[in-house]
């Protein structure tokens, strides 16, 4: 068993490490560009938005919960960000809180399982399994639950892997032996 306390270096290390790739993945490769899409008629459907009042924070279905009107179409969910310029270091400031909290987890039940002197591999397997299922597992409710398509989801765990393998591997190294 290893102590959390002991494994700080990795932790910090590979939340670092996945930031940096994660930035990369997403501005720098141009797989992710199109995971968007624009709205048909998008000024006045945001027009149509603004005038019922939508301007805060929150995740809303339409039509909501009337039979009729879900039978006639559309169906959809949006989520509303306030309005002004996207406040980017705050999220990505979550987003590092994010990976430091995983990387926690890994190493706590990576700790839990494998003694000081582990090989390489065995912390690499346990350690990115953990990860993967945060990083990449995760990513599957988007598709099932929220709509997101499933060529976006597929991204976003092939996403969850890479960052899964840099953590097992930033684990691997830095155990303690």
């Amino acid at each position: 068993m290893v102590a959390l306390t002991a494994l700080w270096i990795p932790i910090l290390l590979s939340a670092v490490i996945v930031f940096v790739a994660s930035s990369i993945l997403h501005m720098v490769l141009p797989y992710h560009r199109s995971d968007y899409k624009k709205l048909p008629d998008e000024d006045k459907v945001v027009a149509v938005l603004r005038s019922a009042g939508l301007s805060g924070r929150g995740l809303y279905m339409f039509p909501y919960c009337t039979h009729k009107e879900i039978k006639q179409g559309p169906v959809g969910t949006i989520t509303v960000f306030p309005g002004g310029p996207v406040n980017m270091p705050k999220y990505l400031l979550q987003w590092f809180v994010y990976c430091v909290v995983v990387a926690i987890f890994a190493a706590y039940l990576t700790g839990r399982v494998m003694p000081s002197g582990t090989v390489y591999l065995a912390v690499f397997r346990v350690a990115g399994t953990v990860a993967f299922m945060a990083y990449g597992v995760g990513q599957l409710v988007n598709g099932i639950w929220r709509g997101q398509p499933w060529s976006v989801v597929i991204k976003e765990v092939i996403d969850g892997l890479v960052y899964s393998l840099l953590l097992a591997g930033t684990f691997g190294w830095l155990w303690p032996r």
